[in-house]
């Protein structure tokens, strides 16, 4: 079974603790930072592990075990520098996923210039949104398209090579339906159900987005 991951969310505003308390509904392992010792003593009671700490320094990043989350989430948009340095930061400590919201486009263009892999407009995404995605593993390009049906590119798994999609049944299996399936750059939407899945293939899925989850 794969290890779950780890998330870390760097400053506690109403965005910041939104996607917080999500993940850890969740049942994930999650690191809550802010500068601000009243906020972080109020975020305390529903997200266990919080801390008062400066995250644009290097030697507290470290002491705060940064080396050891797989995503962090960068929630201080009113603050582009402190974003960045606490985005290359990361990076430069081998975190592998950063997300950074935004104000503008130009800091959105600024953050991903300095190793931010992800940035979020939030006026277009929500906190809990981006938390539910991310628990989400294995899917990119999440699309909601309502509360219960989600959109998303996943790859072909290890148990689905060499089958067909009339093999697979997965419209039964897992409530999905595949719209497009992407092999070598070309998109194809006429799908031809008995010809086999292949490692390098992506699906283009339509489904129940409680249902996304068993296929963890």
């Amino acid at each position: 079974m794969a290890k779950a991951k780890i998330y870390a969310v760097f400053g506690l505003g109403r965005y910041g603790i939104a996607v917080a308390k999500e993940l850890v509904k969740s049942g994930v392992e999650v690191l809550a930072v802010d500068m601000d010792e009243e906020i972080v003593n109020e975020a305390v009671t529903e997200i266990p592990i919080c801390k008062c700490a400066d995250v644009t320094d290097p030697e507290v990043l470290r002491q705060l075990g940064i080396s050891d989350i797989d995503v962090v989430i960068i929630s201080m948009a009113t603050n582009l520098e402190a974003s960045v340095m606490a985005a290359m930061l990361c990076k430069e400590l081998g975190v592998k996923t950063v997300i950074a919201k935004c104000a503008s486009e130009m800091n959105c263009k600024i953050l991903s210039k300095v190793g931010a892999d992800r940035v979020v407009f939030p006026e277009n995404e929500s906190g809990i949104r981006l938390a539910k995605h991310l628990l989400s593993s294995g899917f990119s390009d999440i699309l909601e398209l309502s509360d219960d049906v989600s959109m998303v590119e996943l790859d072909v798994r290890p148990e689905w090579e060499d089958k067909n999609l009339l093999e697979l049944d997965l419209r039964k299996k897992y409530s999905i339906n595949i719209v497009s399936i992407i092999n070598e750059g070309k998109v194809t939407v006429n799908i031809d159900p008995e010809k086999p899945l292949k490692k390098n293939m992506r699906l283009i899925v339509i489904a129940d987005t409680a249902k996304l989850r068993k296929l963890k």
